[in-house]
């Protein structure tokens, strides 16, 4: 009977994919909410979406799953005054979702949407970019811990791909020249991981003005959830319905099996587990290289807001938190 009934799951979300149909193509629509990976991306995506009434696009911007991206690298670069048709194109029809395929609408339950909840991973690089372009969408930045997020992602034996991003030379020019030689030299994977979160938090809170964007923190949704769960749906113009705190006590479909959320425990420090003081030392040091010590520190895994939201727009040519 269980299997029957994950068999007619499977092909009701098969049907869905095919024929759902996205009618309103308004920037205003959509909702894009980014983050570095394992940052809790699909969990803020599926607590905005709490009520199913917009359609999920699940990480469109991978150019390995989604041929309308193939020309973009798999986390790309672009300064805020690029007008290139073949990046502009692209993201034109995902962010008014004129774009139907089976990796952006796996996650999908809705067969007609006048709304879109984009969630993604590869963007933070190319945010600015983003607003500058398609200013109406609502951009939501997702941020945790990097010592939970370095951890997360060598649970799952990802990589850190900090070749492709000091192989992009206006990303170089434009804000890590500073920093190249500290990035070359870290030897371990924990910490190659600490410097892939610190360059895909520091490039978009540096170009971000605090209009551009809605600063969400996993910790607070973890520890503070009313509090965090309406500060988003202020910014989304949203009414906050008790429905919305059913949906952010189930784990999202990206959740592992071991972990806090799924097992139990501590969601905020359960990555001290695993980490040893003197790794997590040498991942505030290196927060500390790029002024991001100012949000997040060792001694609490609680990040400071106030101060988050102060780096914002805090483009110079000195790191943000200095």
């Amino acid at each position: 009977m269980r299997e029957t009934l994950r068999s007619i799951a499977a092909g009701v979300n098969h049907a869905v994919r095919r024929v759902h149909y996205d009618l309103d193509p308004d920037l205003r629509a959509t909702t894009f909410v980014a983050g570095t990976g394992r940052s809790g991306t699909a969990w803020a995506a599926n607590i905005a979406n709490y009520d199913n009434s917009a359609r999920y696009m699940f990480e469109p911007f991978n150019p390995y799953k989604v041929q309308l991206c193939a020309g973009f690298r798999y986390r790309q670069y672009l300064r805020p005054d690029d007008d290139e048709q073949r990046y502009l194109d692209p993201a034109r029809q995902i962010l008014t979702g004129r774009v139907r395929n089976d990796w952006i609408d796996q996650f999908n339950r809705r067969i007609v949407s006048r709304k879109r909840v984009i969630k993604e991973i590869r963007a933070n690089l190319m945010l600015k970019w983003m607003k500058a372009h398609f200013a109406d969408i609502r951009l939501v930045l997702m941020m945790r811990h990097p010592c939970a997020d370095a951890n997360s992602r060598l649970q799952l034996g990802w990589q850190s791909h900090l070749d492709e991003l000091l192989a992009q030379d206006d990303l170089i020019a434009d804000h890590l020249s500073p920093f190249v030689a500290d990035i070359k030299a870290a030897t371990t994977e924990f910490q190659k991981h600490v410097f892939l979160w610190c360059i895909e938090n520091y490039v978009p809170l540096r170009q971000l003005a605090r209009d551009d964007v809605h600063l969400v923190f996993y910790e607070n949704l973890c520890e503070q959830p009313e509090r965090e769960v309406e500060r988003l749906f202020a910014f989304l113009g949203t009414p906050v319905e008790p429905a919305v705190f059913a949906r952010l006590a189930q784990p999202s479909e990206l959740s592992r099996e071991e972990s806090a959320v799924v097992r139990g425990g501590s969601l905020t420090d359960s990555w001290r587990r695993f980490v040893d003081p003197d790794q997590a030392r040498r991942a505030i040091d290196t927060l500390a290289l790029f002024g991001l010590d100012a949000i997040y520190s060792l001694d609490t895994s609680m990040p400071d807001v106030d101060r988050a939201v102060s780096l914002l727009g805090a483009k110079t040519t000195a790191p943000v938190g200095s």
